[in-house]
C-alpha cells in the first residue's frame, strides 16, 4: 500500500479535526463535506479498498460498522444516517485507504449517486 493522506493524518504527520480513536480505527471531519455531519471513519490497518478485504479483515470490519452507528449517534444523528464505502476510482474512491463516510443532517435520496 502507497503512502496516502489517511496513513499520514493516522502518524499525526497531517492534521484532522478528530472526533474518535481507538486501537482499531480513526474518525475525522472530512474538509470538504457533503452534509452537516460528514465524517470519515478509517481501519488504522491499511486496506487499499472494501474488495481487497479478506477474512482476516472481517473483525476490523465489523468494528468499523458498530463504531460508525455510535459516533452518528454522538453527534446527534442516532435515527438518520447514510454509510458510504466507495470501492475503486470508477465509484468515486479518490484516497486508497479504505474510509466509510459517516452521512446526516440532509435528506437522501434513492438511488445514490
Amino acid at each position: 500500500m502507497t503512502d496516502t493522506l489517511f496513513s499520514k493524518i493516522i502518524r499525526r504527520e497531517i492534521p484532522a479535526d478528530i472526533v474518535y480513536e481507538d486501537d482499531l480505527c480513526l474518525a475525522f471531519r472530512d474538509i470538504d463535506p457533503q452534509a452537516p455531519l460528514h465524517i470519515l471513519l478509517i481501519p488504522k490497518q491499511p486496506i487499499v479498498k472494501i474488495a481487497d478485504a479478506t477474512e482476516s479483515n472481517q473483525s476490523v470490519l465489523g468494528h468499523l460498522l458498530l463504531k460508525a452507528g455510535e459516533i452518528a449517534k454522538e453527534q446527534g444523528y442516532a435515527d438518520a444516517f447514510r454509510l458510504v464505502i466507495n470501492n475503486g476510482e470508477g465509484a468515486g474512491q479518490t484516497v486508497f485507504h479504505l474510509h466509510i463516510h459517516i452521512l446526516a443532517g440532509r435528506a437522501f435520496s434513492w438511488p445514490a449517486g
